[in-house]
């Protein structure tokens, strides 16, 4: 997947299922989880539901992923590392196309430098 291992800091993960053909994913936690990523003073929503489709370097059509910004909660539908550029770069994208991008070592996991 190409994807920092602590994107989806999930707690007391219950079910887990990939569909190798379409490339579907879904996790399901016993409760709704807060992720406060510190290097990047971000705040992000975990679902007990997260759910997608994962592809080299990318997570598209995204759902139960939501990031605070400001004081609303923003929809994240598309996170993905482009290739062809910055490697060291993670976008975030909603469904309007709004898109931010970060450093991926903001998303190692806890502990890891």
């Amino acid at each position: 997947m190409c994807l920092p291992r602590g994107l989806l800091p999930l707690d007391d993960v219950v079910e887990f299922g990939y569909n190798h053909t379409s490339g579907f994913v879904w996790l399901k936690q016993k409760k709704r989880k807060e992720h406060r990523f510190r290097a990047i003073s971000k705040t992000v929503s975990y679902d007990t539901e997260v759910m997608g489709f994962v592809e080299e370097h990318r997570m598209r059509r995204l759902s139960g992923v939501k990031s605070k910004e400001l004081l609303i909660w923003v929809s994240i539908s598309d996170i993905y590392v482009d290739p062809n550029s910055d490697l060291d770069k993670i976008t975030f994208a909603n469904g309007t196309g709004l898109s931010r991008s970060f450093p991926a070592t903001a998303f190692g996991l806890e502990g890891e430098e």
